[in-house]
């Protein structure tokens, strides 16, 4: 009993660590030169998808959770609709990567599966939530005027490869790490689960 409070224990802080991680990474971002300058790149998922590969889905979504939280806290946004879709577009990548990782062998090919797979599913899933959803509370919430081929213009032109390049650049930048740290990964999984 006292030894599975203690691992809960280890598991909360090291999901609250990777976390803040994840914070710290969400502010070294960069735009790509021919999107809008809204549209950051940054690599806030690499511990969540650590996260996820260590424990279950669930961590890399905790992790995903923490970062925004955070991330409200210390920027003091007014600005829940950015939040909210951050949140989503990181649980849209993460969890197809850390269920197939989980699901089938646990190596390179699984992991790359799911990163592909995580990436076609953020840059679809955003682009229709941006469509129906993101985009109009936007217009709503600064009070502009958004016109149906202004928000499709925005999905097609701005959203959709955004996040299409995201995934393919956090996910090489990714496997490049799980590659070198993938005995490390199985050992603290041993571990702590």
């Amino acid at each position: 009993m006292m030894m599975k409070k203690s691992s809960n224990l280890l598991k909360l802080v090291v999901l609250s660590l990777l976390g803040t991680i994840s914070l710290v990474l969400f502010f070294l971002n960069f735009p790509l030169p021919f999107l809008p300058a809204y549209l950051k790149i940054d690599f806030s998922e690499v511990p969540a998808l650590m996260a996820s590969l260590i424990f279950s889905p669930l961590a890399g979504v905790i992790v995903i959770g923490i970062k925004n939280l955070l991330y409200l806290a210390v920027s003091g946004s007014g600005d829940p609709i950015g939040v909210i879709a951050n949140f989503l577009a990181g649980v849209m990548f993460v969890l197809p990567v850390s269920i197939i990782y989980h699901k089938f062998n646990k190596g390179v090919k699984s992991v790359l599966s799911g990163l592909i797979t995580g990436t076609i599913i953020m840059a679809v899933g955003m682009s229709v939530l941006n469509y129906f959803f993101i985009l109009p509370a936007y217009g709503w919430f600064m009070g502009w005027d958004m016109t149906e081929s202004f928000i499709w213009i925005s999905v097609i032109g701005g959203v959709l490869p955004f996040n299409a390049i995201k995934g393919v650049i956090v996910g090489a930048l990714f496997l490049i790490i799980f590659v070198k740290m993938q005995h490390w990964m199985e050992q603290q999984r041993a571990k702590l689960t």
